[in-house]
């Protein structure tokens, strides 16, 4: 898309009476609108969305749904905005300055009324309609690995090129924000080498399991597809976040599985991936990545 990009969140946090969600004041509009910003150049707009949360109401945010973009025009230009919900895991020491000088936390039905736009309070309405979260799973296909017909040892051993090594690094950022408290891989040396910069940026183990391989030689490959799509929903089933590792042969199916949509592309590219949100035992939401 040509035009102006950028990304920003709907951080809420809960209550004893329900939840909060912020909203920012700037003095240059004089208006009232959800956190947001311009993504820098060849930032991710999850990274930016989550980035652009912190500098603006001074909120940690840990993303967990996708919600609907907005497109409007904007000096003159195209605008595009992503947005996603976000715990709010940390805040507090907010500053006013000339970009953001007040912020409040208020019940989504007070921030509809308060907020400036039509499109912001559509975005916040979309939040208020979610089931509460209750699992977030960054699920990656492993990084690139060169060709199996040029590795001469056994294919579980294929380890990942310098393609690879750049994916993983970048895929280290994307599962970081999540805060992910487990890291999980298939059992092939390119998978766990796929989630080793992020192991290495959070300081957790990568556990393996058996059950996110492809089938391998004279197994069943709908088997397999069954045994990933339920290792994810046990992995969900333990609540928090987590980050996952598996392999292409299963991951569409495993996602077919678990959203029900036959009709939907699930293929994923080498060191692509996904960000799946849970409610309880059911799969809410798939973003692609």
């Amino acid at each position: 898309m040509t035009g102006i990009r950028a990304a920003g969140g709907v951080a809420w946090r809960p209550t004893s009476d329900g939840v909060r969600v912020c909203v920012v004041h700037r003095p240059r509009y004089g208006d009232w609108t959800l956190p947001k910003g311009k993504l820098e150049p060849g930032e991710h707009a999850l990274a930016a969305a989550v980035r652009e949360v912190a500098e603006e109401a001074d909120v940690r945010g840990v993303p967990q749904v996708r919600l609907p973009s907005v497109r409007y025009r904007s000096e003159g230009q195209d605008k595009l905005v992503d947005y996603w919900s976000m715990l709010a895991a940390a805040s507090g020491g907010f500053q006013p300055d000339t970009e953001v000088d007040d912020i409040r936390w208020l019940a989504v039905d007070d921030a509809i009324r308060l907020v400036s736009y039509p499109h912001d309070s559509e975005v916040l309405a979309a939040f208020a309609a979610l089931p509460s979260v209750t699992a977030t799973i960054v699920l990656a296909r492993h990084a690139h690995a060169g060709r199996r017909a040029t590795w001469s040892g056994p294919d579980v051993g294929r380890p990942l090129d310098a393609e690879g090594w750049a994916q993983a690094n970048a895929l280290a950022g994307l599962v970081a924000l999540i805060r992910p408290a487990r890291l999980v891989s298939a059992s092939p040396r390119r998978c766990v080498q796929t989630l080793d910069p992020a192991a290495a940026l959070l300081d957790l183990p990568i556990e393996i399991c058996g059950d996110l391989d492809e089938p391998q030689p004279g197994q069943q490959g709908d088997e397999q597809i069954l045994a990933t799509a339920a290792s994810l929903l046990a992995l969900a089933g333990a609540g928090g976040q987590v980050a996952v590792c598996s392999q292409g042969k299963v991951l569409p199916g495993a996602l077919e599985r678990l959203t029900g949509r036959a009709d939907k592309d699930f293929t994923t590219p080498k060191g692509g991936a996904w960000l799946l949100a849970f409610t309880a035992d059911r799969l809410l939401a798939a973003d692609r990545l």
